[in-house]
């Protein structure tokens, strides 16, 4: 295990989710214990953090990193969006906050063998949860064009999908794509003249087919919420614009106690208001986090309160 990255809008999320230092908190994303390491620092004896991830790699490294905190902490192996059931476990009921990271580690993406990254030669992988079926090679190989063309689009944001998926679909009649570096080949040869890497928006938008990770959040915070303590907190940090939109809409959606047309005379959807929304605008990095953590650039934290 190399180390993981300094963790994003570290003192940002401190001051606005742990309100509470005798409180139970969630990190639903723990990584490299970056940030539930600084929760565990400002919980009193009382406090305790409950942390989760599907990564067998980052458990046992933040578990080495954490051990000093003894029962404060507990970590479980699971994928987030089941936080009920963890909570469950752990003989919980209602926490005082939570925090979802939804970013890649940098160990992730750093260590070649996990075929994130573009910049490595490694084979189609992408797998967070490395016990899960699909992975970046079926969906390379085995997606029809449609939908290569689709995510590509959607989770991608790249105008040039169709082309993509078509060349695709042609070069693996040959023989499977079977590597980042001939997937990156491929890329280069539709996408041009782009001032980031040409395979950058692809390869976001495969790893997030792969693990779902769309689906999941909008699972997740729904869970989330009802998780939350009256005055509980829910802390979300995203890196790129399809979570952020994802994240901004379902806060206000759960900010609204009515969804029934205008026109209507009265209220019949019986909807309950179940949050505050306390980011109106994203809590961003200042200067010197992005001089110093290049990664944080995109960063974007939106905080909701339990009402």
């Amino acid at each position: 295990m190399s180390e993981y990255h300094i963790p994003v809008l570290y003192e940002e999320v401190i001051e606005n989710l742990v309100l509470n230092p005798d409180g139970v908190y969630v990190d639903c994303t723990l990584g490299g214990g970056g940030h539930s390491e600084g929760i565990l620092k400002h919980l009193s004896e009382k406090g305790k953090l409950i942390a989760i991830d599907q990564d067998e790699n980052a458990i046992k490294f933040a578990q080495k990193r954490l051990e000093k905190y003894g029962n404060k902490l507990e970590i479980y192996k699971e994928n987030f969006s089941n936080i009920e059931t963890v909570l469950y476990l752990a003989g919980c009921d209602k926490v005082d906050g939570i925090l979802m990271d939804i970013g890649v580690s940098s160990e992730q993406l750093d260590n070649p063998e996990r075929g994130f990254s573009y910049r490595y030669d490694a084979k189609l992988d992408m797998r967070m949860d490395v016990s899960s079926e699909l992975t970046a090679y079926k969906v390379i190989n085995e997606y029809d064009e449609k939908e290569l063309s689709r995510i590509i689009y959607e989770y991608g944001e790249e105008r040039a999908a169709r082309r993509l998926a078509a060349y695709i679909v042609e070069r693996r009649k040959e023989k499977p794509i079977e590597t980042t570096f001939e997937l990156v080949e491929v890329i280069r040869k539709v996408i041009k003249n782009k001032r980031k890497h040409p395979a950058k928006q692809t390869f976001q938008a495969i790893r997030i087919e792969v693990n779902k990770e769309l689906e999941v959040l909008d699972k997740s915070i729904d869970s989330a919420v009802d998780c939350l303590k009256k005055g509980g907190r829910l802390g979300i940090i995203t890196f790129h614009s399809l979570e952020d939109r994802m994240v901004k809409n379902k806060f206000k959606y759960l900010e609204k106690s009515c969804v029934c047309p205008p026109d209507f005379p009265m209220c019949v959807c019986e909807k309950v208001k179940k949050v505050k929304v306390i980011t109106k605008k994203p809590i961003i990095p200042k200067e010197n986090e992005k001089e110093k953590n290049r990664r944080s650039h995109s960063s974007k934290l939106r905080i909701a309160e339990r009402v």
